[in-house]
């Protein structure tokens, strides 16, 4: 019953976003256009053949994509329905807590296939990146979604601090954009920024989202300019992992129907 009233629950959630064009065309927008801007001032080539700057932001701003879809949305929409009553409203329906994140679940896990759809198309029909043999598309897989279910669950604890849902914007892009610089996604390659930076990049999931979409979709001769000279991949998987684990205890601590449950 619980995962009947969460699939439901998702159906209306796509819906309501779709009835909101601005959102739809900001969404997927705004990744894309960076790409664009980042991908067309920085096009100068790596020492490795066939791979240009513009290659590697196409890889590493899906990582850019997902954050900003999965964490802000969550964010953002837990923030107003809390605001609007609409999360009251539900707390007397048979929809559990769970349904309603599962319903979030759904709608940010469809925006952010949307999402990297469109960042995977520019950077191939632009930019002429290659697409990854079969085997990189199953790190693809496991990496995608590690990053969505972290992303979104740390943006529905986040959405905690929000005290109004006109400021959940500017307060959730805050991390965001912050995050980008730090690691490895805005300024590549990340061996550039001073060792504490990294070390601080590190410890949040971008990091390793950028760098395990690099090794999917770049040769991997480019592995010598992350800080650690290799992908590591098993690190990401437990990385990610992690802050899956870590988002959902916090979701579970600071989970509230209404600002009066604070």
């Amino acid at each position: 019953m619980t995962i009947t009233h969460g699939i439901s629950r998702g159906r209306v959630e796509i819906l309501q976003f779709r009835r909101d064009r601005t959102a739809v065309v900001f969404t997927f927008a705004f990744p894309a256009l960076l790409l664009l801007l980042f991908g067309t001032i920085f096009g100068d080539s790596y020492d490795q053949p066939g791979v240009s700057a513009s290659h590697v932001f196409s890889a590493s701003m899906i990582a850019y994509g997902i954050l900003s879809t999965a964490f802000v949305t969550m964010g953002a929409g837990l923030a107003m329905d809390r605001e609007d009553g609409t999360l009251k409203r539900l707390h007397g329906t048979p929809i559990t807590s769970t349904s309603y994140v599962l319903g979030k679940l759904i709608l940010v896990l469809a925006l952010s296939v949307a999402e990297v759809v469109v960042l995977i198309a520019v950077g191939v029909l632009v930019f002429g990146m290659s697409l990854p043999d079969a085997s990189h598309w199953l790190t693809f897989l496991w990496l995608f979604l590690l990053s969505v279910v972290a992303c979104s669950l740390l943006g529905m604890a986040v959405s905690t601090i929000v005290r109004h849902a006109r400021t959940a914007g500017a307060i959730l892009n805050v991390p965001v954009v912050a995050l980008q610089f730090i690691s490895g996604v805005f300024i590549y390659p990340p061996t550039e920024l001073p060792h504490w930076l990294n070390a601080v990049a590190s410890i949040f999931p971008v990091k390793w989202m950028a760098q395990g979409f690099r090794y999917v979709f770049l040769p991997d001769g480019m592995k010598v300019n992350e800080v650690a000279g290799q992908w590591e991949l098993g690190r990401t998987a437990l990385v990610l992992g992690a802050w899956c684990v870590v988002g959902l205890v916090l979701c579970l601590v600071t989970f509230r129907w209404s600002e009066r449950d604070r």
